[in-house]
């Protein structure tokens, strides 16, 4: 990859993305309008002493779940547009590479992101008082991250797509399951053997189990920062994996 072409890939998404509003009010609005949803739903229940309460650990996983679902269906439909519209053709005839272009977006998407996630943990937080051990700032890190996972599984599904409906169709074979088996519904050791080998396959579940871990514990452990390192790991091997399937034009 050349830096220089990456920054420009980088401005040029940034600049598109700014312009766009329904999509700034997707990324931004949604998710805090979605856990203040949950709020509502679990702010009555009532709560043993000494366990966090309802809300407090379904709004935790969801500040990783929301920035990975969202990102997922931008990314994909984005890079399809790009395709679809000829952009990416023309781009691929300059000096631009494909990693250049996907880790691009990984980069620009990956910056928006930090914004999502820190408008929702502010409104998790500050509104609606959720506690967690760890701190907020790696709540918020884990967060990002997650959301990049979201955008590298998006720009890999989008290769294989043709239409925007067909890219959407990916969203219950890749996102789904992972949201089933992460260990929100059932404790992941909980589950059927061949269930727990799955979602032991799933980058979701390490992301999950990571934001548990800082709900759990003031500082920062061992299995948190693997947990963190396994899923940047599937980041680089799905943008490497996709620039290897990414065509120039939807045929």
């Amino acid at each position: 990859m050349n830096p220089r072409i990456l920054a420009a890939t980088t401005g040029r998404i940034l600049r598109q993305l700014r312009h766009d509003r329904r999509t700034i009010a997707l990324l931004v609005v949604v998710p805090a309008a979605l856990l203040t949803l949950v709020y509502f739903m679990y702010s009555d229940q009532p709560t043993p002493p000494g366990q966090p309460t309802t809300f407090d650990r379904i709004a935790l996983v969801m500040l990783g779940i929301f920035p990975f679902v969202i990102m997922f269906l931008v990314t994909s439909i984005a890079m399809l547009r790009e395709r679809t519209s000829g952009t990416l053709e023309r781009l691929l005839t300059t000096p631009l590479g494909k990693l250049d272009l996907l880790f691009g977006y990984g980069i620009a998407f990956g910056l928006a992101a930090a914004v999502q996630a820190a408008v929702a943990a502010g409104v998790a937080y500050w509104i609606f008082g959720l506690e967690t051990a760890g701190s907020i700032g790696l709540v918020i890190g884990i967060a990002v991250v997650d959301a990049v996972l979201g955008v590298a599984l998006g720009l890999l599904c989008s290769a294989f797509a043709r239409t925007e409906f067909q890219a959407v169709q990916f969203l219950p074979v890749v996102v789904i399951p992972q949201l089933l088996l992460c260990g929100l519904f059932v404790a992941r050791d909980q589950m059927a053997g061949w269930l727990q080998a799955l979602s032991d396959a799933f980058p979701l579940s390490y992301a999950i189990e990571a934001l548990q871990e800082v709900g759990a514990h003031a500082e920062p452990t061992g299995r948190m920062w693997r947990d963190v390192a396994v899923v940047l790991a599937a980041v680089v091997l799905a943008l490497v994996l996709a620039a290897a399937t990414l065509r120039r034009r939807s045929g």
